[in-house]
């Protein structure tokens, strides 16, 4: 799965409870933030796929797009 830039960020400056002055309330709140502004910025798109024989639409909305892109479980 891929990685938030918020994602990337805390694990390339190492960031972890016994980090000093590491404060797990705003990293998870930086996370959060930009889960939503993906969600938002993604909305609701109409997908189109045109394969041998088979053609077919589908609606992706935001958290589906984020669950799928950046959920890691």
């Amino acid at each position: 799965m891929k990685q938030t830039a918020v994602e990337w960020l805390i694990e390339n400056l190492n960031l972890d409870e016994t980090t000093p002055n590491y404060n797990k309330f705003t990293t998870e709140r930086a996370k959060e933030m930009e889960k939503q502004q993906i969600i938002k910025a993604h909305g609701n798109k109409l997908w189109k796929s045109s394969g041998a024989g088979t053609s077919y639409e589908y609606w992706v909305g935001g958290i589906d797009y984020y669950n799928e892109t950046f959920k890691s479980e």
